[in-house]
């Protein structure tokens, strides 16, 4: 997208940017022109990444345009998340920008259109680059049934991606980041992993599973959370969900809106929170870092704070693809 383009998505209102920019990417990127995508290959979770660069969950989030984003030079695209049945989210408007800061807050609330349109999407699959699909459960499934969910989802696109991740960490969802604790965590991920093994065998691959969490975790609670991620022998840790603590733009318009809050502000904390867990792991645990990623400068910065790969969402918002090439030229 050109810099024109850029600014004029900037200047409506951000969830029909949002929409527009999907159909301009799949326009401009059509499977007709030559792929842009820079090679810079990571080898990670038994998977060759074209680049380390990656789109995170929630952009595309029903897997309408994944093809196009490789194309335009993502090394890899996380799809989602996605629930079994379809929702329709939190009323609008759900997506606010904070400029100044260049940060959003959103309370989307896994607006998506289900597990069998996703799949859907999947099988039309064509371009080279790592696929992954974040999964959840749907708003009205308590959370005693939550595993339940996530199998379902897990079962449904296994043939299709190159890696999952358990989302159980964003704010949108109430109660959602219970399953963070330590009542529910061990229980939904050995089921998962039993699921994961069912499937491994009649698919003949064995896919990674990775669980995504939040800065909004206690760091107390840590070693705890590690132990149990290592004790279910899960693949990696994507980090940072967005953040429910808005005081760092409070002081600005729509700075004070409920729900989580991504960008900028959430680079220090998402740094921090990498170089701990890595730490605590003995760097056992393979990491994908994101939240605040704006300049090749703040991947290099994750990178040396331990994480492995680094996904995009509010950066490609305000700076669109040519962060892509930024950071794949600073990355050593």
């Amino acid at each position: 997208m050109s810099s024109i383009i850029q600014k004029t998505l900037l200047q409506l209102d951000p969830e029909k940017a949002h929409q527009i920019a999907k159909y301009l990417i799949r326009l401009r990127y059509a499977r007709y022109f030559p792929s842009k995508m820079q090679q810079k290959p990571v080898e990670l979770f038994g998977l060759t990444f074209p680049n380390p660069v990656g789109l995170s969950a929630g952009w595309d989030n029903n897997a309408t345009c994944f093809d196009a984003l490789f194309r335009m030079g993502f090394g890899f695209v996380e799809v989602g998340g996605v629930t079994p049945k379809p929702q329709e989210g939190n009323p609008k408007p759900r997506i606010f920008r904070i400029p100044q800061k260049k940060a959003i807050i959103n309370r989307m609330g896994f607006c998506n259109a289900g597990i069998d349109a996703l799949v859907s999407q999947l099988q039309t699959r064509i371009e080279p680059g790592i696929l992954g699909v974040n999964i959840a459960k749907n708003k009205d499934t308590p959370l005693e049934n939550a595993l339940d969910d996530y199998q379902i989802c897990l079962k449904a696109v296994y043939p299709y991606a190159d890696y999952i991740v358990v989302n159980i960490s964003s704010p949108n969802t109430p109660g959602l980041r219970e399953l963070q604790s330590e009542h529910y965590l061990k229980n939904l991920l050995q089921g998962l992993q039993q699921t994961k093994k069912n499937a491994a065998g009649i698919f003949d691959r064995d896919l990674p599973l990775l669980v995504k969490t939040t800065v909004d975790l206690p760091e107390e609670n840590y070693a705890p959370f590690v132990q149990t991620i290592m004790d279910c022998e899960i693949d990696g840790l994507v980090i940072s969900n967005t953040t429910v603590d808005h005081s760092s733009v409070s002081d600005y318009r729509h700075g004070n809106e409920s729900g989580g809050l991504s960008g900028q502000p959430l680079l220090e904390r998402s740094t921090k929170m990498i170089r701990k867990l890595t730490e605590i792991s003995e760097k056992k645990l393979p990491i994908i870092g994101v939240g605040g990623i704006l300049s090749g400068q703040d991947a290099v910065t994750y990178q040396q704070a331990g994480a492995q790969l680094f996904q995009l969402f509010t950066g490609f918002v305000y700076r669109g693809p040519k962060l892509i090439g930024e950071i794949l030229k600073a990355l050593p």
